[in-house]
């Protein structure tokens, strides 16, 4: 059982040290850790958490109606608890797409970055 719990704890560290990654590389991101989990803010607005419900891993973004709507038929996602809509969370448990989560990332900075940020990002690129 032990060893079971150190397995898990040691994947999720590692989804969390790819999710940062991932976040930290955009413009003008930072982390801090708000209700006890880590989050990732694009200037002053969190786009991305990395949480646990029901004991599972989670990553959450903030999307638009439309592509929360979409995703919430995939088993993969949830609908955030404390979203009001705005939120859907990926199970962080399970085999991940990372290409996916790169782009729920991004579309979820894109939904809270300032302008100047997102001339950043696309002088970038758009995507990293």
């Amino acid at each position: 059982m032990e060893m079971r719990q150190t397995r898990t704890r040691r994947a999720k560290d590692r989804v969390l040290e790819r999710l940062r990654k991932l976040c930290l590389s955009l413009p003008e991101t930072s982390e801090r850790s708000s209700w006890g989990h880590p989050c990732f803010l694009a200037g002053k607005k969190t786009f991305v958490a990395f949480e646990t419900f029901e004991n599972r891993p989670s990553i959450a973004f903030k999307l638009d109606p439309v592509d929360i709507g979409r995703l919430l038929s995939d088993e993969r996602f949830f609908a955030t608890p404390y979203g009001r809509g705005q939120w859907i969370s990926m199970r962080a448990d399970i085999p991940l797409d990372w290409d996916l989560v790169q782009d729920l990332a991004v579309r979820s900075y894109r939904n809270v970055a300032l302008k100047r940020m997102i001339r950043v990002l696309d002088a970038q690129g758009g995507r990293r």
